[in-house]
């Protein structure tokens, strides 16, 4: 008994008989079909949008003995069918997806520009009425426009034939696709037949799983993309905070993949057996992204201390102000001085004025001297010599100001002088230890979060990157082996940027030489990875690094590193 057949819904032919086409034994059906589950198990693990696509297309073809097809996707305006994979065998055509070339061919519009459904295309036909189009033979159809496959054929010697455009709906019967075969083969003979009804139903059950395939994929990069733009918008709040060190939040992740994915191609040295997959990349960008969040509770006054004196404003201010007063009173009393010997009318006078300008001259020299040096140790920088630290404490007492009938005051106060005093950079040691619990608050904040399977580590990654090797990091004081190679690839992204960043407020970023030669230090003192620094230093990441994020004067020679 012959097997129903089913109608095309334009040009009414009917599927081919058994007879008239691919005939497949029941052996060659069972196999197809244990290679559709092959292909649907497949497809459900594949993550890359343009290997998913691309392997739903050749397995179509496969499965059909089909020579040549094409994959549309509806575009985002519902309007048109965009061209994502092109592939015919026998003239080795490969476009879009993984290959080299891409697609460069226009639209399918839907509807015509009166409105009226486009049905004098395969595809779009498809599409619009969510049916399957079966056609034994291009040439003899007269309900389609074949002319542009005409042209092709003419100007490559091709001869298109048996077609089958196949609509790709999701679960919500949502168009999503058309998958198109073109020019199906008989295995025994190698010549060109219509598509059998088993081709048609294969292909249609294909299409069905790969629709769940690409809605789920489609749901997962969604997922990812709103993920991410929160991720940025954490970032953009501390970015927000500080004009300073904004750039940081965005910095450190390129850095950090740079580093990775040199350490990922080593081939030879300690770190040759350290691979990541894509997923395991993702989830370290993920975690580049996020290593600083916890810096939303820092307080603004401390990630933006520009200057030791900083608060809400720079105090200086009020030194430089003190400093007018204690000019001022040596000014009237210098004038109080002249007045009263010129009252009495000394001998010498004209010297004995001389004598008190000349010393309030070398009063005013003085104090501009002295505020010229608070400016100067204000601005913070990388050390402050011990003589530095003796003549603030002397500045203390060496003036004395007074505000109306007030009591004589201490020219600096206690907060003042401990701020003055700061050895390197603009932060106290309370005021360290509040930027350095902005890790502690990463932790927590991202330990609250239920991540997948494939982010479990994120938390760790992210939480890492203070730690040192020889165990003198923070916040939980871990050694090497208790740090993943993520962690510590982190870390040596999260010193680099910061030594060579040109937005911090306390000092101009460093020019590539010295910053190497500083990570050389931090390599030899325990501080960062000695090996993953190795092939930092070596794979010249730091250029890489530098060509894309620092001014030209920064990028020097980088000689041997000590």
């Amino acid at each position: 008994m012959a097997r129903p057949v089913e109608q095309c819904p334009v040009s009414g032919r009917q599927g081919v008989e058994p007879g008239e086409g691919v005939v497949d034994s029941i052996v060659s059906l069972l196999k197809r079909l244990d290679q559709l589950n092959e292909i649907g198990v497949s497809l459900s693990r594949e993550r890359d949008i343009n290997r998913l696509l691309e392997n739903i297309l050749v397995a179509a073809k496969d499965i059909t003995h089909a020579d040549g097809g094409t994959l549309y996707r509806v575009t985002e305006d519902g309007k048109a069918l965009r061209f994502e994979i092109m592939r015919t065998q026998s003239l080795g055509i490969a476009k879009g997806g993984t290959a080299s070339e891409g697609i460069d061919l226009p639209t399918l519009p839907l509807h015509l520009a009166d409105g009226k459904p486009n049905d004098s295309l395969v595809a779009a036909y498809a599409a619009i009425h969510h049916q399957t189009v079966n056609i034994a033979d291009a040439y003899t159809e007269p309900n389609f426009d074949f002319s542009g496959t005409k042209q092709f054929d003419q100007r490559t010697g091709y001869h298109s034939q048996s077609f089958l455009a196949v609509p790709m709906k999701n679960h919500e019967g949502e168009l999503i696709g058309v998958l198109q075969l073109i020019n199906a083969i008989d295995p025994a003979t190698g010549k060109v037949v219509p598509f059998h009804q088993a081709d048609q139903s294969l292909a249609e059950s294909l299409a069905s799983q790969a629709a769940i395939a690409i809605t789920n994929r489609d749901l997962v990069i969604q997922l990812e993309t709103l993920f991410e733009a929160f991720i940025g918008l954490i970032n953009l709040a501390v970015d927000e905070k500080s004009q300073h060190t904004g750039g940081h939040c965005q910095r450190v992740p390129e850095l950090t993949l740079m580093i990775a994915d040199a350490v990922n191609a080593a081939q030879d040295g300690p770190m040759a057996t350290f691979r990541m997959s894509e997923r395991d990349r993702y989830e370290l960008k993920i975690a580049a992204l996020l290593h600083d969040c916890g810096k939303v509770t820092t307080p603004v006054h401390v990630v933006d201390k520009a200057t030791k004196l900083q608060t809400l404003f720079d105090r200086a201010d009020l030194i430089q102000t003190r400093f007018e007063v204690v000019r001022r009173d040596a000014q009237v009393k210098a004038l109080e001085a002249k007045l009263a010997a010129q009252a009495h009318g000394v001998d010498g006078l004209n010297e004995r004025l001389e004598a008190i300008d000349a010393a309030f001259q070398a009063t005013s020299r003085e104090i501009d001297a002295d505020w010229e040096f608070v400016q100067a140790i204000n601005r913070g920088g990388e050390a402050m010599r011990e003589e530095d630290i003796q003549r603030v404490r002397d500045l203390r007492n060496k003036y004395q100001w007074t505000v109306g009938e007030s009591e004589p005051r201490s020219f600096l106060t206690e907060d003042e002088l401990e701020n003055l005093s700061i050895r390197a950079g603009t932060l106290t040691g309370p005021e360290r230890e509040i930027i350095n619990h902005h890790i502690v608050a990463t932790i927590k904040m991202l330990e609250q979060l239920p991540w997948p399977k494939h982010l479990k580590h994120v938390p760790e990654f992210a939480g890492g990157h203070h730690e040192r090797m020889d165990g003198k990091g923070y916040p939980k004081g871990l050694k090497r082996d208790e740090m993943s190679v993520q962690a510590r690839i982190m870390g040596i992204a999260d010193i680099f940027e910061a030594l060579t960043a040109k937005d911090r407020p306390y000092k101009q970023g460093m020019k590539l030489s010295q910053a190497m030669q500083i990570m050389a230090k931090f390599k030899a003192g325990g501080h960062i990875d000695p090996d993953l620094f190795d092939v930092f230093a070596q794979s010249k990441v730091y250029l890489q690094y530098a060509q894309q994020f620092l001014d030209p004067w920064q990028i020097d020679e980088v000689g041997a590193l000590n």
